[in-house]
């Protein structure tokens, strides 16, 4: 067995190891809509196999079939200012009716403004790149909104179950929105930020 860091694990490092293995199992066999990708699987998307060191596993939650149809992803402030999330709002709602599918990652302001964009038009879907485990929310007050991508769309997450938000989380996160995506839309970001680092 290894450990996260690809060293071996002795003693309790094992037991630690196999326990989070068994969340694992448990958590893909509670729901139909759980699924866990691995990088050797024939479904795992092409676009982000092709950045150098893709992730292992995906964890899925929703519809895997959004990760085969062309993706934008749409990221930007948390702090967003009213006409902000208007605009990306419209622009996602705009995209998904062109038939795009939004990418973003669930975060306050500009990315919870895209997915609800993406969601309330016809036929519209989403994906949620998210920076815990796959039974985890963050920030908790979106768990409506997750629940309704799960519904209509797809979340994804690259960490095991019962893995809580990391600051280290985030940039891996935002890698992987850029690596599913044909193109990313910025709408208002400071000039040292996630969302720039994204695009």
């Amino acid at each position: 067995a290894a450990g996260a860091g690809g060293t071996p694990c002795e003693g309790g490092d094992v037991a630690v190891r196999e326990a989070g293995v068994d969340a694992d199992l448990e958590w893909l066999e509670s729901d139909p809509r759980h699924l866990i990708l691995t990088r050797d699987d024939p479904d795992y998307p092409p676009l982000l196999a092709q950045l150098p060191d893709p992730p292992p596993a995906l964890y899925l939650v929703g519809d895997p079939a959004m990760l085969r149809r062309p993706q934008i992803a749409v990221v930007g402030s948390r702090e967003a200012t009213p006409q902000g999330l208007r605009t990306a709002e419209r622009f996602a709602r705009s995209l998904a009716s062109a038939g795009l599918t939004v990418t973003s990652g669930l975060a306050r302001g500009i990315d919870a403004a895209a997915h609800k964009g993406a969601l309330s038009g016809p036929g519209g879907s989403t994906v949620a790149v998210v920076a815990t485990g796959p039974d985890r929310v963050y920030p908790s007050a979106h768990r409506r909104l997750a629940h309704r991508v799960a519904d209509q769309g797809l979340m994804v997450a690259l960490w095991p179950v019962g893995t809580a938000a990391r600051s280290s989380h985030f940039p891996q996160r935002n890698r992987v929105i850029s690596g599913l995506a044909l193109g990313t839309l910025v709408v208002e970001a400071a000039l040292r930020s996630g969302s720039l680092i994204t695009a």
